[in-house]
Order: C-alpha cells, then sequence, then structure tokens
C-alpha cells in the first residue's frame, strides 16, 4: 500500500453521508487485547509479494490475517498483484518486449500467467506465478486463514468491486462465517469502499488513509475501518475513530500500515491499534503479543 490523495470525489460522499452519534468511552482504554497481525501482501519480507508462497509463508509464521490486493487484466481475469504494472514483480520486460509500460490491464490472464513473478525476490522462487483472486482466496481457506482485501485502482476497472464480490460469493466467502469473521474489503478510494457497502451490506469494508476527525461520522455510514500509515497516527487520533459507531453497529477499528519492527509494532500498539499490517508478522507478533 502506498500514501495517496482521496479522490476528489470522495468530498462529495462526505458531504452527502449522514451524521452518526459517536459513542463513548473510547474503545481504547476498555480492552487490553493485543492488536491482530496482519501480513502484508502476504509474509512478504520473506517470499515474494501476493504470491501463493508468502501466503504459505504466513501460514508457517503462525498469521491469521493476510492482506492483498487485487487488478483486473484485459480479459476481465481478477489477479492478485500490488501495482498496476507487471514491471516491478515479475519478467515482463523480458517475456514482452515490445510491449512497455506493461500494465495489467493490457494483458490476458493466460499472458500473465507465463511470467515469473518469483525471481525478482530471490532465485529460490524462481517460477511463482501471479495467482489470480480464486486460486489466492482458496489457498487462504487451505490455510484457514482471514482476509484482508484491497481493491487497487479502482478508477482503472469500472464494476470492478461487483466482480470481487462474485469471485468471493462463488468461492464461499460471503457466508455468514466469513463475512463475520475473517473477511474485510478495504480501498484507498472513498467511492470503491463505498460500492462494496451497497452491494453487499454484510460484508465488514476499510478505507485506507487518515481522514480529519471531523470527516469520521460520514466514513462511519459505510466503512467499519479506519486504516491509517502509522506515522499519521497518534492515540488521540485512534480514540476519535472508535468514538464511532460503523455500519455494523460497532465500534470503527483501525489497522495501521506498514509495521516491520518491533520499537514502531510496540509504539502503535500504545496507541490503542486494533491491527498491524506487517512485512515481518512474526516480528510484529513477538513485540505486542498478537
Amino acid at each position: 500500500m502506498h500514501a495517496r490523495a482521496v479522490a476528489a470525489s470522495t468530498t462529495a460522499i462526505l458531504g452527502t453521508a449522514a451524521l452518526l452519534l459517536p459513542l463513548s468511552p473510547a474503545r481504547a482504554a476498555e480492552s487490553s487485547a493485543p492488536p491482530l497481525v496482519i501480513a502484508h501482501r502476504g509474509a512478504s519480507a520473506y517470499a515474494p509479494e501476493n504470491t501463493l508462497a508468502a501466503v504459505d509463508r504466513a501460514a508457517e509464521l503462525g498469521a491469521d490475517w493476510v492482506e492483498n490486493d487485487v487488478q483486473r487484466t484485459r480479459d476481465g481475469e481478477l489477479v492478485v498483484l500490488h501495482d498496476d504494472s507487471l514491471q516491478r514483480t515479475t519478467d515482463a520486460e523480458q517475456v514482452f518486449p515490445g510491449r512497455a509500460p506493461w500494465k495489467v490491464k493490457d494483458f490476458t490472464a493466460a499472458e500473465i500467467a507465463r511470467l515469473d513473478a518469483g525471481s525478482w525476490f530471490d532465485p529460490a522462487y524462481a517460477g511463482a506465478r501471479v495467482p489470480t483472486l480464486e486460486q489466492y482466496v482458496r489457498r487462504v481457506e487451505l490455510h484457514g486463514q482471514k482476509l484482508l482485501l484491497e481493491i487497487k485502482n479502482p478508477q482503472l476497472y469500472p464494476g470492478i468491486e461487483g466482480e470481487i464480490i462474485k469471485v468471493l460469493g462463488n468461492e464461499g466467502w460471503l457466508d455468514r462465517g466469513h463475512v463475520g469473521q475473517r473477511l474485510v474489503v478495504q480501498s484507498f478510494s472513498a467511492d470503491s469502499v463505498r460500492t462494496v457497502h451497497d452491494l453487499r451490506p454484510a460484508v465488514r469494508t476499510g478505507f485506507l488513509g487518515t481522514p480529519p476527525v471531523s470527516d469520521l461520522p460520514a466514513y462511519a455510514a459505510f466503512t467499519d475501518q479506519i486504516n491509517p500509515s502509522y506515522g499519521s497516527l497518534s492515540s488521540g487520533y485512534v480514540a476519535a475513530v472508535h468514538a464511532f459507531k460503523g455500519p455494523h453497529g460497532k465500534p470503527l477499528e483501525v489497522c495501521t500500515w506498514t509495521v516491520n519492527d518491533a520499537a514502531a509494532a510496540r509504539r502503535v500498539a500504545g496507541y490503542g491499534v486494533d491491527g498491524i499490517i506487517t512485512n515481518t508478522p512474526d516480528v510484529v507478533r513477538d513485540a505486542v503479543g498478537g
């Protein structure tokens, strides 16, 4: 995940959303439970990000939650990849030398399936592939893990929210057990988060960013989590988020990213965050007891 400006359309959403009454007292003082530890793009410090190998490594390290990123191919397949370009984490430049800038949306699923998504990270992972969303959620299910799914660049892929919901439904991820305990869908786009909420109100959602406290009541109309970068956090901001109920009648949660060292993990845990997104889930777990 990378920090970015919230789209201008967010302002329109916030301007029309109804205000919700805050809760009291702040939840940070109510619970001593350690924050959840969420493996960012899988255990991406130890295996190539967003690959099935990274999911497997997260499971080996005992990470109950994994985070992933979803893009869409030219022929409409949903694939798990962070960048909107294939260049950084695959050998697309070598396999398809005349196809710069190697955007995901310009390649078919069959073409992407040919690419090596592991060698850039370590030769030991040569031959790892870019998984489809179906393949990814099946591996997460195999390990009994939970999924924080990020919709990347939704402005590039009109209608992707409905397509993601369809895949999740086909794979059995929209039953009560999954939507209640094992799935959150998030995005930097407030429009996209709101669309997911409107399409499938039972699904928990998260907004990536640090909205002003004055805007939190409006976000609480359609999202269950406010998920900021850890550098933007304070205990006061976390308490302010916790003071509002989300669309499912529970206090808004805070999952922060991307925390990879013990000192930072202990600091944000002290702020009262609900989850820590990390490339090093073992380091963070040992630091906070999650």
